[in-house]
């Protein structure tokens, strides 16, 4: 079993949370006015604290937007998006409680991998013995160790994968955002990030994961299918597939997207 000794009281800062829910959003609508892409279409949807929510849905369908819009980067065009409590429009009373894996590494290559960790602890505010012992904690835990000293550049594209994670995981946040965090990694690193994925959610983090890779929402406690913008279906793995007499989530989205492929 995977240990981290969290740098802040996640029990503490949950209490101050009212709602039983850290991701709250209604009617939410995204359009990029360059083309008139309404790239998000009346989202409604609450992701529970301590689980692990899943957007599965192919590409282009919304799931980047939606995490970029929950975690601050994008401004919704309307509705309502509600994070830990506070409406998104006050994202810097957040910003140190939530982490992000972009689909891009977030990493700066000319750095050595200790440097990019320690870069983003000092971005966060952290004090630098804090920063010294959650390194070497996800050093430990990502298989980085034999790797700390080596130039971001000079790592495979699994290895930047568990830098950038380490990079968003440094400063212990309660609610994680990974943007197909496994895309082009093989299947034994992939089945790592999911065992990690699991610890933290058991020890109460909260993670909302985007992937087009339709398996890996059997991993997930709950998915939502995206479909052109829109919430085509929501529950449990098992629900689901009982609910549309299906034998695999990604027949489940062959059927609810009529076999048509998205513009």
């Amino acid at each position: 079993m995977i240990v981290i000794n969290t740098t802040i009281n996640i029990s503490s800062i949950m209490s101050e949370v009212e709602t039983d829910y850290v991701v709250e959003i209604e009617d939410l609508v995204k359009v990029y006015h360059t083309g008139n892409v309404r790239a998000l279409d009346g989202l409604n949807i609450k992701i529970r604290r301590g689980e692990i929510y899943a957007f599965i849905g192919a590409n282009g369908t919304g799931k980047s937007t939606a995490i970029n819009v929950m975690n601050g980067i994008l401004v919704p065009t309307s509705g309502s998006v509600k994070v830990l409590g506070k409406d998104i429009s006050k994202h810097q009373q957040i910003s140190g409680r939530i982490g992000m894996a972009p689909q891009e590494y977030a990493i700066y290559l000319d750095l050595t991998v200790t440097e990019n960790i320690r870069f983003f602890g000092d971005v966060f505010g952290m004090r630098r013995a804090d920063i010294e012992r959650r390194m070497a904690e996800l050093l430990d835990v990502l298989r980085l160790t034999d790797k700390k000293s080596t130039l971001a550049r000079n790592l495979s594209g699994g290895m930047k994968r568990r830098v950038s994670l380490a990079c968003a995981l440094i400063h212990a946040p309660e609610l994680i955002f990974l943007d197909e965090a496994t895309v082009g990694v093989d299947p034994i690193l992939r089945k790592f990030f999911w065992n990690y994925f699991r610890e933290l959610r058991d020890q109460g983090v909260t993670l909302v994961v985007t992937s087009h890779v339709m398996d890996e929402a059997e991993k997930a406690d709950r998915i939502g299918l995206l479909r052109a913008g829109k919430l085509i279906a929501e529950g449990t793995p098992d629900e689901l597939k009982r609910k549309h007499d299906v034998d695999s989530i990604e027949e489940l989205f062959v059927l609810l997207s009529g076999g048509e492929i998205d513009e």
